[in-house]
């Protein structure tokens, strides 16, 4: 069954193209949901910026990369991905990991 540790490796395959850093250590994940025994993910994510030229690509490659675990997981059926604003994304919602990478202290 897939669980939300899988969705969010998943997940760290998508590269915001502006920043070259995964939406996961970015923090643009809010919320994984694993629901009806693995058939349905449902996701809640923001974007670094409203304006982001890249949204729209890296909405689609996230719900793709966790369609992929259906590849193994047969009973993944749907991936369901809900771009919400609040709260809104601030840098200090990087992991410590890419705050030191991209120079946040």
């Amino acid at each position: 069954m897939v669980t939300e540790d899988m969705v969010r490796a998943a997940l760290q395959n998508v590269i915001d193209p502006e920043i070259g850093m995964d939406i996961v250590n970015l923090g643009l994940i809010y919320r994984v949901d694993v629901m009806e025994e693995g058939k349905k993910v449902d996701i809640d994510m923001t974007l670094t910026t409203p304006a982001c030229p890249a949204g729209p690509q890296i909405l689609n490659q996230a719900r793709s990369e966790v369609l992929a675990l259906g590849d193994v997981y047969k009973n993944l059926e749907d991936v369901n991905i809900n771009l919400v604003w609040t709260p809104f994304w601030n840098p200090s919602m990087m992991t410590e990991d890419a705050r030191e990478e991209l120079g946040f202290f």
